[in-house]
C-alpha cells in the first residue's frame, strides 16, 4: 500500500467513515467504494488516545483496597474482608503536560488516594463520548425501544450510538507528586481550573481538604479502538504514547466531533 500522511489517514478514517471497513483510507473522498482501508497502527491509535485525553475531563481511577491490617486511618469505617478488592471511581483529570501523563488533584480524604498511599497499583480508564449522534445510527432492538419509550416517553435513548464501536483505553503506571514549586508557578493549577472551574475551591492550601497535584506516570497503555476488524486493539508502547506531539493530536478528529458522522451499521457488511 502506498504510504500516506498520519493526519490525512486518521482524519479520513474518523471523519469520513470511521468504521465502515477494516483499513485506513488513502483518499479523503466520501465515496466509500473508491477507497482502500487498513487498520490503524499502534502509533496512530496513540495519537487518537492523546486527543481523547486532551478532550476528556473525567476518568475512572482504579485502585485496590489494602488488607485489613493496613487501613490508612483508624477512623475509616471500611467493611472487613475488602483487602484486594478493586475500587473504581470517577475523578477529575486534565492534560496539563506534554508527555501524556494525566494531571490529577489528589485529595487525602479520597478512598482512591488512601489506597494509593497504602501501596495500591493504579490505572486510569478513559472512553470517547461523541458530542453529536451519528447521521444514521444502529437501531436499538425492539424490546429495548419499547421498554425505554414506555418508561421515558419524553426522552430520547440514553446512548445514541454504538459505544462498543468507539475507542477507549486504560493507562497503567504510578502516581508521582508534582512539586509544590510547580503548583505555586500556577501553570498546573491554571490548566486544571480552566477545565474544572469548581476545583478552585479545593486547590492546594484550601481550608477544607488537604490537597496536592499529582501526575499518573504512564508505563503501559491498553487500547481498544472499536471493533477488532476495523480498529487496533492491543498494547501501545509507552514511548509511542509519550512522543505524540500536540500538533499531531490537534490535526485529527474523533467520531462524532462534527455533526453528520457515519456510524457502522449491519447494512454496510
Amino acid at each position: 500500500m502506498k504510504p500516506i500522511s498520519l493526519s490525512l489517514s486518521i482524519t479520513s478514517l474518523l471523519l469520513s467513515n470511521y468504521a465502515n471497513a477494516a483499513t485506513l483510507p488513502t483518499s479523503s473522498s466520501d465515496n466509500v467504494e473508491t477507497r482502500d482501508f487498513r487498520i490503524p497502527t499502534s502509533y496512530e491509535s496513540a495519537v487518537l488516545g492523546r486527543r481523547i485525553l486532551a478532550l476528556t475531563p473525567l476518568g475512572n481511577i482504579a485502585t485496590v483496597f489494602p488488607d485489613d491490617s493496613n487501613k490508612t486511618s483508624s477512623s475509616e469505617k471500611r467493611p472487613s474482608n475488602l483487602g484486594g478488592s478493586p475500587l473504581s471511581l470517577i475523578e477529575y483529570i486534565a492534560d496539563c503536560e506534554s508527555e501524556g501523563n494525566p494531571t490529577i488533584l489528589a485529595l487525602r480524604i479520597s478512598s482512591a488516594f488512601k489506597n494509593i498511599a497504602a501501596g495500591s497499583n493504579v490505572s486510569l480508564s478513559l472512553a470517547w463520548t461523541p458530542p453529536h449522534p451519528p447521521a444514521k445510527r444502529i437501531q436499538s432492538s425492539s424490546w429495548f425501544s419499547s421498554l425505554f419509550s414506555s418508561r421515558h416517553h419524553h426522552h430520547k435513548e440514553p446512548v445514541p450510538y454504538s459505544a462498543a464501536n468507539l475507542p477507549r483505553f486504560s493507562l497503567h503506571g504510578w502516581i508521582e507528586a508534582i512539586p509544590a514549586a510547580d503548583e505555586k508557578g500556577s501553570d498546573i493549577a491554571k490548566c486544571f481550573v480552566d477545565i474544572h472551574q469548581d476545583a478552585k475551591y479545593w486547590l492546594p492550601g484550601n481550608r477544607i481538604h488537604e490537597a496536592h497535584f499529582v501526575r499518573l506516570v504512564v508505563e503501559h497503555v491498553y487500547w481498544v479502538g472499536g471493533f477488532g476488524d476495523r480498529a487496533y486493539i492491543g498494547w501501545i508502547d509507552k514511548e509511542e504514547w509519550s512522543k505524540v506531539k500536540k500538533e499531531e493530536w490537534e490535526a485529527v478528529r474523533l467520531p462524532g466531533e462534527k455533526k453528520g458522522w457515519k456510524e457502522w451499521s449491519v447494512e454496510d457488511l
